[in-house]
């Protein structure tokens, strides 16, 4: 049995895995909230427009990070060699208690969701032990972990497969939606409307009685209301960063990865913004929260945030229920194969430097990391049943603003202090891009902690419950290192 991983992945995999571990159920749901929000056209596409800037000036500096390190592990290496072992240990303890496990529960739990429209009985209780409840939806969103953990424990090749398979299909879908959203959009005049009064920004709240009211945003509370809604589009787009944790399985990483990551951001930037021009040529922006149709309700009070639908429902009629909940469950399907499949390699690196449970070093028969899949896959099955995944999933967008920061910083600290190092592939627009994305990524950082205080401290707290954690283990750790283990 052979101990390291082989590079089975292509170009063309690689931006798979980029374009298919982002596109989830976000893209279907968070433009309701950024309707509430700020309530205007033009301001809802800079913000989208914003978060393709910002993931693409990531992906581009990463991209030499990644060709000077094409190893398994990707982010965790890259901070490790910038900063030491006690920075890279929390961001991989950060990665395992909420960011990776956490989206990977939530985007099962939406799988189950949207299952749940064709088999309204899955949302049946069926216990209460230990005062969880637990219904059968539950139980199905951790089968579908439980499947595709199994599926890409028995080789790389079938976690490709699946990838190139479910991304494509939600592609195409995304793809005709969009399409179709523009030729009766325009006809209808709606995105003309929309754009009618589209600098003219809003946040509405329900009263008491039921009615909305909004109040008018300008100047700093504009700028606030914007940041803190912000965090939408980037939960839509993240996990971009994915595919640098199976760089140890990836042809010519060196060229790939930094090809892929490009690739794949400005091809998810670029469905996201045409998605969104789309709901708006359907749909008005405003509505009501007692109105029983679409057009009606707007994007603004779509029932359950369900703008993707509610669009459908314009193009399809009474039909669109079932097509978008297909949809999506096809979306959050491929999402979490891209998350499981890339999620375990980091996690395998870890344990390679003895950060980690031994057990995940080891590689099975197929030259995957098995072991470390599975120990992710237990995780991630118990979030989803104690409930707490929406929450763990606030946090953990933030916190990974935080180490996407400091990885890019890390791009300074690396070319001091390791100048001759071979670097194949340089940012484009050094210093100016990473220094960009650092300046925003903290301004919307700021925005967060003072508009959202309650959920990125409690994301902090859990990154420094990580410091004990290291130092008590520290010992072993090292032991274990240094002995080759």
């Amino acid at each position: 049995m052979s101990d390291s991983l082989k590079r089975s992945l292509g170009l063309f995999d690689a931006t798979s895995i980029v374009a298919g571990s982002m596109i989830g159920s976000g893209i279907f749901i968070v433009t309701s909230a950024m309707a509430r929000d700020i309530g205007s056209a033009g301001w809802i596409l800079v913000l989208w427009l914003l978060t393709g800037f910002i993931t693409i000036t990531a992906a581009l500096s990463y991209g030499e990070l990644a060709s000077m390190m094409p190893k398994a592990g990707g982010q965790y290496v890259y901070i490790q060699r910038a900063y030491g072992r006690l920075v890279s240990f929390l961001y991989g303890w950060a990665v395992f208690t909420v960011i990776q496990t956490g989206v990977i529960a939530a985007v099962a739990v939406a799988f189950a969701k949207y299952t749940s429209v064709f088999f309204p009985e899955l949302n049946t209780v069926f216990s209460t032990t230990l005062g969880f409840t637990l219904t059968y939806a539950q139980l199905v969103s951790i089968s579908c972990i439980l499947f595709l953990t199994f599926i890409n424990s028995r080789g790389v090749k079938n976690g490709k497969n699946i990838q190139l398979l479910f991304t494509s299909a939600k592609l195409i879908a995304l793809f005709a939606l969009i399409v179709l959203g523009f030729a009766i959009g325009f006809r209808s005049g709606m995105l003309a409307e929309n754009f009618t009064h589209m600098w003219e920004a809003s946040r509405t709240e329900i009263a008491k009685d039921g009615s909305a009211f909004a109040t008018s945003l300008t100047g700093f509370a504009l700028i606030g209301a914007m940041g803190a809604t912000l965090i939408n589009p980037l939960f839509s787009s993240d996990a971009w960063n994915n595919v640098t944790f199976i760089a140890g399985e990836i042809k010519d990483p060196v060229k790939n990865i930094p090809r892929s990551l490009f690739l794949g951001t400005l091809i998810v930037t670029i469905i996201y913004v045409l998605a969104n021009v789309a709901y708006m040529a359907l749909l008005p922006i405003k509505g009501s929260p007692g109105a029983t149709d679409a057009m009606g309700q707007g994007i603004m009070f779509a029932s359950n945030d369900r703008i993707g639908t509610a669009a459908a429902s314009i193009i399809f009629g009474n039909s669109a229920t079932y097509l978008m909940a297909a949809l999506i469950m096809i979306s959050t399907f491929g999402c979490n194969n891209g998350l499981i499949l890339s999620g375990a390699r980091l996690f395998y690196a870890m344990a390679k430097d003895g950060l980690f449970l031994k057990k995940a070093e080891e590689v099975n028969d197929k030259q995957v990391p098995a072991k470390a899949m599975w120990f992710q896959c237990v995780w991630a099955c118990i979030l989803c049943v104690s409930g707490q995944y929406g929450q763990l999933l606030t946090y953990s967008t933030f916190v990974s603003l935080l180490f996407y920061m400091l990885t890019i910083a890390g791009i300074f600290i690396l070319r001091k202090k390791e100048p001759n190092t071979e670097r194949p592939y340089k940012v484009i627009g050094y210093p100016i891009i990473p220094i960009l994305y650092i300046l925003i990524t903290a301004a919307i950082s700021i925005d967060l902690i003072y508009y959202k205080p309650g959920e990125t401290l409690w994301g902090i707290g859990i990154v420094l419950v990580g410091i004990p954690v290291y130092f008590l283990t520290s010992s072993k750790k090292v032991e274990s290192t240094d002995d080759g283990n």
